[in-house]
């Protein structure tokens, strides 16, 4: 126990200088590249978590809160195709090194966060206890011996375009994109075991731009912010990925690739566009896949879907290869997790098209639905007991002073082959965007203020006042 003690201090000290420098603690990727497995104490505890990646197939304001939050506001409606992703190795010394596996070639990696400071070694008592509940006595109950649990995190659009207002910002800080998080959401960031969001946007510094309102083009050096906030995967399924057309989106890929940056919802093909990112996990796979149908309802659509002989998303606006694509996925995998770029931009309120899409893919085998592309953020259903989060908007993304969030997803990972994994706790964590900086809205009033919004939008879903989402009876 003395050993296991010291090892907790040294791993809780080295965390706090990780989140300080701006950078990923160096322990959360203590990994064995060719075994797959972490080295050091944390894997020899009993119970420690493995993570490795086995396998690839490439192939006007409605309202607002009181600090002046916007709850929502109409414009043009638009949708996004996409699906698919890459796999990529981590070193043990937590550097990244370039280079870029070869397309339509199956791979094997490992990738891993830090665990200690989120599990009890199997066996020991865990205590849960409600928030506020202080009257109320602590539930105990033992882990069974070889479980794991794991924390999935999601976040919404994200934007590091050259000239655009954010990045502007950033290049004004003296420690970059992590002065423009508070220290709460960046430990938080970092300390999910994966964590995804929307990459709104294309690296490259090729092509010209489409003849549309907006688009969004960052020099490929700047995917590094990446990993300084703790991102594992970016959803690359959305209406800005071609912006600069066809050699963005390659350039993107490419540039993905080689910070060792998972992706899902493009790719060269078809098929790896619409193929699933696969991660191991005590022996279970859990599944990523992605699509968009954002441009629906524009006169052009400018970003194309994947063929099998040219790059691009897979497109959703027929979902039906969608729901295929989640099928495969549930041959594959244990848990998936499906990501959709749709819906109306600045509407609150999810339409019956979306609703409609979410029973589909939940049908197809969906175990999370995660949404973006609409800015803002849209209510939270759930659909036979499988959480949607329709929109979780804007997380780092423009000036606009708005409400926003994160959705964080708890499995238990039995240790028995034949169990599947199961969700124990859905969590909404309210966040602002603010002044070009995104934060936890801890204060008590305002978290509580977002919260209620969610669930005036929610249409019946429960939400507790710590954010969490009962999804058992």
């Amino acid at each position: 126990m003395k050993k296991i003690a010291l090892a907790l201090l040294i791993a809780g000290i080295l965390a706090l200088q990780g989140c300080s420098g701006g950078g990923r603690p160096p322990e959360n990727k203590d990994i064995n590249t060719e075994t797959g497995t972490r080295t050091g104490s944390a894997q020899e505890s009993a119970g420690s978590m493995k993570i490795t990646i086995p396998e690839h197939e490439p192939d006007e304001t409605a309202g607002k809160a009181k600090l002046s939050l916007q709850a929502g506001k109409q414009t043009e409606r638009e949708k996004t195709l996409t699906s698919g992703g890459l796999l990529r190795d981590r070193t043990t010394s937590g550097e990244k090194t370039g280079g870029k596996p070869a397309a339509n070639e199956n791979s094997e990696t490992a990738q891993a966060k830090d665990q200690q400071k989120n599990q009890t070694p199997a066996g020991e008592e865990q205590t849960e206890s409600s928030a506020g509940d202080s009257g109320k006595k602590t539930k105990k109950k033992k882990k069974p011996a070889g479980d794991v649990e794991i924390r999935l995190g999601f976040a919404g659009d994200l934007n590091l375009s050259e000239g655009w207002e954010t990045t502007e910002f950033m290049d004004e800080q003296k420690n970059g994109i992590s002065d423009c998080f508070s220290a709460d959401i960046l430990k938080m960031m970092r300390g999910f075991d994966l964590f995804m969001l929307n990459n709104e946007f294309t690296y490259s510094l090729r092509g010209d731009p489409q003849a549309k309102s907006y688009t969004f083009r960052a020099d490929p050096d700047r995917v590094k912010n990446l990993d300084t906030l703790g991102v594992d995967l970016v959803l690359v399924a959305n209406n800005h990925i071609k912006d600069y057309g066809e050699e963005s989106l390659l350039d993107t890929l490419d540039t993905l690739d080689q910070a060792k940056i998972e992706r899902v919802g493009a790719g060269r093909n078809i098929k790896e566009a619409a193929a699933p990112v696969l991660y191991k996990v005590n022996g279970h796979k859990i599944a990523y896949v992605a699509a968009s149908c954002a441009e629906e309802h524009e006169d052009t659509i400018w970003t194309s879907p994947a063929t099998e002989d040219s790059p691009g998303i897979m497109a959703c606006y027929d979902p039906e290869p969608f729901y295929q694509a989640v099928r495969n996925a549930a041959q594959k995998a244990d848990y998936v997790i499906a990501s959709v770029h749709w819906g109306y931009e600045y509407l609150e309120y999810y339409t019956e098209e979306q609703e409609a899409m979410a029973r589909g893919l939940v049908a197809a085998g969906a175990d999370a639905v995660i949404g973006t592309h609409p800015h803002i953020l849209q209510g939270i259903k759930l659909i036979d007991g499988v959480p949607v989060f329709y929109s979780l908007g804007n997380f780092w993304f423009n000036g606009e002073d708005l409400m926003t969030g994160m959705a964080e997803l708890t499995l238990r990972i039995p240790a028995d082959p034949k169990e599947k994994p199961e969700l124990i706790k859905t969590r909404f964590i309210p966040c602002t965007q603010r002044g070009l900086y995104t934060s936890e809205a801890s204060d008590t009033g305002e978290s509580q203020q977002i919260l209620q919004h969610m669930r005036d939008i929610s249409f019946g879903t429960e939400i507790e006042a710590d954010g969490t989402i009962p999804t058992q009876e």
